[in-house]
Parts: C-alpha cells; structure tokens; sequence
C-alpha cells in the first residue's frame, strides 16, 4: 500500500525564491456534462507532476540553454499519454554554499507559463570546488513541493548535474534520507548525469537505485535533439491570435491574476525562440495543456461547455470591452471568439504534427535519436507512468 510521508519542515538554509502567484472550446466540451465542476472533471483523469532539479553552476551552461529550449517538448511529451493528464511542473536550481544562491525553489505548478519564466531567469554561475550542494537541491525537491495525494498520480523527479554531493556538510540532510522519503510518498528519482565525471557516476546511480529510478548518462551539452523548422513561425504566429482569444471575467482579484497569465505569454514572446513559441503553442492547443491556456476563469470556455450561463454574469464581473454591450451583443462576441479558437487550435494541430514529422525525420536520418536526452526521458515516463495507467506510445515530442 502505497504511503505518505507528512509534510516536512525544510532545513533552514540559503536563499530560497519565492513564487508562482479550459484550450476547453468546443473541442473540448464535448467531453464535459452540463453544470459539471472543472474540479471533478479534473478528478477523472489521472496527473503527471515533476521536478527538475538542476545544477546551475558554470559548467552547466549547455544544459541550461537545452532545458530552457526543451521544457516545452517534455511538456509536449507528457501531452501524448492516454487518458491525457493533468500536467504540473517545479524546479529546484543549485549551486553551493558560499555561491549567490544554495537553491531557488518554484513550486509545483499547471501554470507551465509561470514555471518557464522562472526557468528562463537560470544562469550558469558559480561553482569551481567540484561537489556541490546536491543533498539539500534532492531533499527540497521531495519535501517542499505540494505533491498530489492521488494514488493515480506519476510523481517524479529528474536530478540533472555533473557534479557529486557535498558529502562533508554535517548539517545535511543526506541523499539517502530523501530517497528514503520519496519511496514513502511514492515519487520516483531519476538520475541524469551530464558529462564523465568519474566522481559523480557512484552517486548518481546509487540515489537512482534507491528512489526506485533510472541513471543515465548525457554529453556535458544535454545531447538534446533541437532543431528550428519550417513550422516554427507560422506556428508562433498563430499563437498570440489564440491567447487573444481568451476572456477572463469574476472579482478584481480574480481579473488581475488572469491578466498577470496574459503577461508572462507576452514576456514569453519578447524572450523565447520561434522554435520554443511553437512548442509551447502546441501544448497550449492540447487537451492536457487546457489549464496552462486558460488559467482557473475563462468565460468562452465556460459559456461554451454550459458551465456558466452569460445572462447570470454580473456587468460588474466582465471584462471592460463587455460591460458596454447588450446582452445579445455579449453572447454574439463570446460566440465569436470561440469559433475563432476552434480554428486556429486545428491549425496549430496540423501544423503541430507537421513540425513533429519534420524533427522525426531529420532524428532517423542522423541516426542518433535514441541516446539524445530527449529519448531517454521518454523512456523513463513511458515505464515508470505505465504504473499509473497513464500509457505513452507515440516517442518523444519534439
């Protein structure tokens, strides 16, 4: 029977960053009932949550620039599964003691946008002395998130880095203790070591061993598959035209957390690649990427599935553009906007798997898919999720 460790109070140590603050059209709402809750909608299917928890010293500098490209193709990977899962993401980034930082902390979250900002704000800094402060990055990454308690759900941790623990710290709490308290709550540890370091390889595949995970190994770059495409900018290109079409209504607070959403898309778009734009657009067009789109209130996917009826929407609770209307005018408008998602959401899901069908290609030509980090973290979801029920056959999305 699987149990659960209480929640732990985490050693005081070093900085720690504090945080994070359906596309449901009509695609989508023909899966929902009539006045069904988004809550027990969400119950139904199962969840996938993960920590990345990396080394963000100065050797780390090509890791870094991979997951910032290649966050959104995990996420995408994710997606895949059938049933498709609810999806929540958290990092922890390290360095060592005596660095600008020991950890920086993002909780779990379905605010993918959120979580990719943050990754964004990672530079390989630091280090120099060999070990780093791996014990204390592993043991917030199983304690200080909010972990789901839903035995459906496929927890896991990936520990990314090139450099073994800082074994002399006498008040740490050690890797074996934390893979003892991920065993308990049922989260699996994955190990990925980046480069040869002859040092880290023992511990590595130890905290592996013991938190019921797999080690592998990758060049000290990620061996990440990136590649631009012809699809890139026109997927990118349709991606603010879908954000555009979301309408965010409910209290003062309510408004101002949905247009803070609106914000990191737009930090997103003056920040990210084409390549990363698309990859997060195709997610976002996604069943499993819904809540990432949306956020917790959105009135074209609410009025569309039946959840809210317009006429019962106080003037007061509507976005300005709204409130000057009639109320046929509001319904004419929200219809509008959802006939326009459902457009542009078949678009980016050609598009989507035209890009992914380029990647493949050029991956089999070069013939060197299957050691690539992409692979090997599908490899590690497809066996370990498979426990949950939760089923990946379709490869690594790229």
């Amino acid at each position: 029977m699987t149990t659960y460790f209480p929640k732990l109070k985490a050693v005081s140590y070093g900085l720690m960053a504090a945080v994070l603050l359906t596309a449901a059209s009509r695609s989508f709402a023909a899966e929902e009932t009539i006045g069904e809750s988004r809550a027990a909608l969400a119950s139904k299917r199962p969840a996938v949550e993960v920590m990345f928890v990396l080394d963000t010293t100065g050797s780390m500098g090509g890791l870094i620039a991979a997951a910032k490209e290649k966050i959104w193709s995990i996420a995408n990977t994710l997606a895949t599964a059938e049933p498709a899962p609810r999806i929540r993401m958290g990092l922890v980034g390290y360095r060592d003691r005596g660095d600008r930082y020991i950890t920086v902390f993002t909780p779990l979250s379905d605010d993918l946008d959120a979580v990719y900002t943050h990754l964004m704000q990672y530079r390989a800094e630091g280090g120099g002395d060999g070990p780093e402060s791996v014990n204390q990055a592993l043991y917030e990454a199983v304690t200080r998130p909010e972990w789901s308690r839903d035995t459906r759900t496929y927890r896991v941790v990936f520990l990314v880095g090139d450099a073994p623990p800082h074994m002399d710290y006498q008040d740490d709490v050690q890797y074996k203790e934390s893979c003892r308290l991920a065993t308990e709550g049922d989260i699996v540890v994955n190990t990925i070591q980046c480069g040869n370091l002859e040092e880290t390889t023992p511990f590595w595949r130890q905290i592996a061993r013991l938190a019921e995970g797999r080690y592998f190994q990758v060049a000290q770059s990620g061996s990440a598959v990136l590649y631009e495409t012809p699809y890139d900018d026109r997927i990118a290109a349709l991606s603010a035209k879908l954000d555009a079409t979301r309408i965010y209504y409910g209290d003062t607070r309510q408004r101002a957390a949905m247009e803070a959403r609106k914000r990191e898309a737009e930090s997103i778009y003056d920040a990210a690649a084409p390549s990363t734009v698309a990859k997060r657009t195709v997610f976002n067009a996604s069943k499993a990427g819904v809540k990432n789109f949306l956020g917790s209130q959105e009135l074209v996917a609410d009025v569309e599935s039946g959840r809210v009826d317009m006429a019962t929407v106080a003037t007061e609770k509507l976005p300005e553009e709204l409130q000057a209307m009639s109320p046929a005018e509001r319904k004419a408008y929200v219809a509008e906007r959802a006939a326009d998602r459902q457009v542009l959401q078949n678009k980016i899901a050609a598009l989507g798997k035209q890009r992914q069908e380029f990647i493949e290609a050029k991956v089999k030509a070069e013939g060197s898919g299957g050691k690539s980090l992409d692979a090997q973290i599908y490899r590690c979801i497809k066996t370990q999720a498979a426990a949950k029920a939760i089923h990946y056959t379709k490869g690594p999305a790229y």
